[in-house]
């Protein structure tokens, strides 16, 4: 029997409030993104806040290269609702949360997919990996984003909007997280707080 998004997150005992705010974030981003950049599918934004809520949930097997452990809890258990090439798809945006760049040489369910797919799990996982990186600073400080192009330069910028003005947290996580997201839409990333 395959679990559900909540079953999964139960089981293998999930940080519930970290998955909730990158799922926030994520789905901010992946708005702006459609809105300014990239027309996606909407579905497409389902695969983004299922992968955002179990991208941790290989944490419970081991911390290190704990993303694959993610991706594995995921085909081992499945995710009911959610067709197998579905299942394939999400399991990759989990992996690709954080460490090494998708390859179809060395990955295998990765391997598996078709360049449509391939190219869907590189733009959702940049999506959820800035998401994750933006999650480090205190839950609920981004109260918004937004996006804007330079289209000359092919920059864009990744707009945040705090609560508060008199803190500005660190994003280096963030920053070191934007390479799938410069890869898959072709464009470098930079960040910006601003008042809204």
């Amino acid at each position: 029997m395959e679990l559900s998004v909540s079953q999964l997150s139960k089981k293998f005992k999930c940080d519930e409030v970290h998955a909730a705010e990158v799922c926030r974030l994520a789905s901010l981003i992946f708005d702006e993104v459609n809105s300014n950049l990239k027309d996606m599918p909407q579905k497409w934004k389902s695969y983004v806040q299922v992968s955002a809520l179990l991208h941790d949930i290989g944490y419970f097997i081991e911390e290190k290269g704990h993303n694959k452990h993610s991706q594995k809890i995921i085909l081992d258990y499945g995710l009911s609702n959610f067709s197998q090439r579905e299942k394939e798809i999400i399991s990759c945006i989990c992996r690709y949360h954080r460490g090494g760049l998708p390859d179809k040489e060395l990955h295998d369910v990765y391997s598996l997919l078709d360049k449509n797919e391939r190219k869907i799990v590189k733009k959702l996982s940049g999506i959820v990996k800035v998401a994750d990186g933006l999650a480090c600073t205190p839950v609920n400080f981004i109260k918004n984003i937004s996006i804007t192009q330079d289209y000359d330069n092919s920059i864009t910028y990744i707009n945040l909007i705090a609560n508060s003005f008199d803190f500005r947290p660190d994003i280096k996580f963030a920053v070191r997280k934007k390479d799938l997201f410069e890869i898959a839409f072709k464009t470098q990333v930079v960040f910006k707080f601003i008042h809204e």
